[in-house]
């Protein structure tokens, strides 16, 4: 691991759960700060912006700031503001993230089944429908009200597809397992602009100013932390934590370079 000069981190699952830091996350994050290890925390949490995580993460101890963080909704604001300009976008996502969507144009959204065609409060179509995380804003309406909108020609894009996320509860649904029945029945693909996207990383890449073959990648979700951070040429370290599950590992499209009990670990595998 002599080669590592920066680390990608996911959060949810991996420092914290629930928001409260996970055993030995904060000392293993001051190591790394002690070594002087460029840090990226990259998350596909949608519901609390850049700003409030910090301040999250900063109560629970972690030494982090906003500019450590890059999370979905800032990289989706990026993709739609350059691909979709001016666009009208219905955005369905469980937590306030509009500070994190500068420049985007967010519609308010309402189902009118008298108009045979759901519009939104404007009185016009969106143009792009936005999916962030789940929760109960994730609703029959909602969700029919977005499947006749592409249905009409809308563009999809959805900040990711994670299929569960761990709880002080235990496992929850998350976007993906409603974003693939819905683009099996509009018959469109959604453009994903969170992890596990190349766009993603490439971005955190160039937050940090490293290459790949420098970068290591830290997640508990063995897909779309780990094996796609691999395909982009990163080291992928693979967390025994949060959604972490034997049979997922076993299941996936490949092999993490490394698998450790916790990021507690992660100092003491880098060297630091």
């Amino acid at each position: 691991m002599e080669h590592i000069r920066a680390v990608l981190i996911d959060i949810d699952g991996v420092l914290t759960v629930s928001w409260k830091a996970l055993p030995g996350a904060v000392e293993a994050m001051e190591r790394l700060r002690a070594a002087d290890l460029p840090l990226a925390l990259v998350t596909n949490t949608t519901s609390r912006t850049r700003a409030e995580i910090a301040r999250r993460l900063s109560g629970e101890g972690f030494p982090v700031g906003a500019d450590d963080i890059l999370t979905a909704p800032a990289v989706t604001a990026a993709y739609l503001r350059k691909h979709h300009p001016d666009a009208r976008c219905l955005l369905i996502n469980s937590g306030d993230v509009q500070a994190d969507l500068e420049g985007v144009e967010i519609v308010p959204g309402t189902d009118r089944p008298d108009t045979g065609r759901p519009e939104t409060d404007s009185g016009a179509a969106p143009d792009v429908v936005v999916f962030g995380g789940a929760g109960e804003e994730f609703s029959y309406p909602a969700l029919n009200a977005a499947f006749r909108h592409l249905r009409s020609g809308a563009r999809l894009v959805a900040m990711h597809r994670n299929l569960y996320w761990r709880t002080a509860q235990g496992l929850d649904l998350d976007t993906g397992a409603f974003l693939l029945g819905l683009e099996r029945a509009a018959r469109v693909d959604a453009v994903v602009t969170g992890k596990p996207s190349e766009a993603f990383f490439a971005a955190a890449l160039a937050h940090l100013g490293t290459s790949a073959s420098e970068a290591l990648m830290v997640g508990d979700d063995v897909e779309s932390d780990v094996l796609a951070a691999q395909r982009c040429g990163i080291t992928g370290v693979l967390v025994r934590t949060g959604k972490y599950q034997s049979e997922a590992v076993e299941a996936a499209d490949g092999t993490p370079d490394r698998v450790i009990d916790s990021f507690a670990d992660l100092p003491a595998l880098l060297g630091r």
